[in-house]
């Protein structure tokens, strides 16, 4: 398992060579859990060359059943100190976006069943000063509900969620060109209306930081 983790890290690596060039000469301590899906670099203090950061989604197999594989997934976090990534935030270690996957009464399947992925990192709330957002959703006998989580820099040199957008069902963002907003897009439900039936079933919203706050037009998601 410790070598298809550190495999998994060279496959994200080659990734982020791809994308900027250079090979970073450093190893994650620890490794992410499973197998790496995507790795991210984010600007979480501004520019500064001394203070990288790197966001990591993996998942690991955690049983299977009815011909299917479940899974927990897992976002990582991790800050350059003395020559390597060292974790600084994981969930669902550490809190959301994610729960911890467990067996159902002794029978072949886990919940909840769970996803996520990084959409980003954008200077959501000053320039140059990236926060990373990320989608998840997990369900168990209904549609479930979807998340989207937005990490940024904490007193004490941390990380952690700063902001978060919940929805039943479904619930996608989108870094649009503009790079200052998210565009969320998923099922509308009034107060009233039931899971089948969604009172605008393709709706979207610009989420966007207004004096201090997490403001989302039309308010048709639930912004926390």
């Amino acid at each position: 398992m410790v070598r298809g983790n550190l495999a998994a890290v060279a496959v994200a690596l080659c990734c982020i060579v791809a994308a900027t060039g250079q090979m970073p000469p450093y190893s994650f301590v620890p490794a992410p859990p499973g197998n790496v899906v995507r790795a991210e670099s984010v600007a979480f203090n501004g520019s500064n060359p001394g203070d990288r950061w790197e966001a990591i989604t993996s998942k690991e197999q955690v049983g299977s059943g009815n011909g299917r594989r479940f899974y927990q997934w897992y976002l990582s976090i991790y800050q350059l100190r003395r020559g390597a990534y060292r974790l600084r935030y994981e969930s669902p270690k550490n809190g959301g976006p994610l729960t911890r996957v467990r067996q159902a009464n002794g029978a072949n399947v886990w919940f909840p069943v769970q996803e996520a992925s990084i959409v980003g990192a954008a200077a959501l709330t000053r320039k140059r000063v990236q926060l990373l957002v990320v989608q998840s959703h997990e369900m168990a006998a209904d549609c479930g509900s979807a998340t989207v989580t937005i990490f940024g820099a904490k007193p004490g040199g941390t990380v952690g969620p700063l902001a978060t957008v919940t929805n039943s069902c479904e619930l996608s963002a989108r870094i649009p060109a503009d790079g200052a907003s998210l565009e969320l897009s998923g099922p509308y439900y009034a107060p009233n209306a039931a899971l089948c039936c969604p009172t605008k079933p393709h709706a979207t919203a610009v989420l966007r930081y207004v004096d201090g706050k997490w403001v989302a037009s039309p308010n048709y998601f639930k912004v926390e």
